[in-house]
């Protein structure tokens, strides 16, 4: 991947991280986008420049149409044109569909799907502009095509990524900029690993309830992310890679 700059939205938090290292160690410049202080981000931007690649922190809400834009171009104008486009910031609240108010249910959307959307397009329209390929990566759930009473606005945020990747794709194959999800299961960090860390009997009946025996690691999701990234994969526009343990087959 060198020579290519990747940029990811929620990348402070530990999926979003674990992307950033895996990108950056097949040859990627990185550039990373979260609500946190930039304090926060010195350590992994470190990991990343002694890896020889260029690194990048911008402090950027996603639902914020005009500062995605800002941020991608700023990104442009300062390491490269970003080609490797990874959607990853996200929020969860646990509440059933009758106690969650509407403004929970407003954010979750405005930050899940809306900004998912809003940093997808203002990449894409940077590589069309440019006569550019690319890749697109939502970071998606096995949630979009699974109904949880608990977290029913995160189910509907990314059910609603999953058609926004393939409208996507479709659009955009023809250009060479093939979109993808990459939808986990019960991963042990960033959302589902605090809950995990609060409530650790819970983690123990879910790593019980799924067929493979345990919990997704940062790095695996990371893994599925850079593979969909690689020149090399040419031919998978559209597709969804589930790497849900199995939970599937049992619902």
């Amino acid at each position: 991947m060198n020579g290519h700059t990747a940029i990811i939205s929620g990348g402070a938090g530990d999926i979003g991280r674990a992307i950033a290292l895996e990108l950056a160690r097949r040859g990627a410049n990185i550039a990373i986008g979260d609500i946190v202080e930039p304090e926060k981000a010195n350590d992994l931007l470190e990991a990343v420049l002694q890896m020889g690649q260029q690194a990048r922190y911008d402090r950027v809400d996603v639902t914020d149409a005009a500062a995605v834009r800002n941020w991608v171009q700023s990104v442009e104008d300062n390491i490269g044109i970003a080609d490797l486009i990874i959607p990853n910031a996200a929020i969860v609240h646990l509440a059933d569909i009758k106690t969650i108010t509407p403004e929970e249910w407003s954010r979750e959307l405005s930050i899940n799907l809306t900004g998912a959307f809003h940093l997808a397009q203002a990449g894409a329209l940077r590589l069309l502009h440019h006569e550019r390929p690319g890749r697109i990566v939502f970071i998606g759930s096995w949630a979009g095509h699974a109904p949880r009473a608990d977290i029913p606005t995160y189910c509907v945020t990314k059910a609603g990524i999953r058609m926004l990747g393939r409208c996507m794709a479709r659009d955009l194959a023809p250009h060479g900029i093939l979109v993808n999800e990459v939808a986990p299961g019960n991963v042990d960090a960033g959302l589902s690993g605090r809950f995990f860390k609060e409530h650790p009997e819970l983690r123990e009946k879910s790593m019980a309830e799924i067929p493979v025996g345990k919990l997704i690691e940062a790095d695996e999701v990371a893994w599925q992310v850079a593979h969909l990234c690689e020149p090399q994969n040419q031919h998978m526009p559209g597709s969804v890679v589930l790497m849900d343990g199995g939970l599937s087959l049992l619902s």
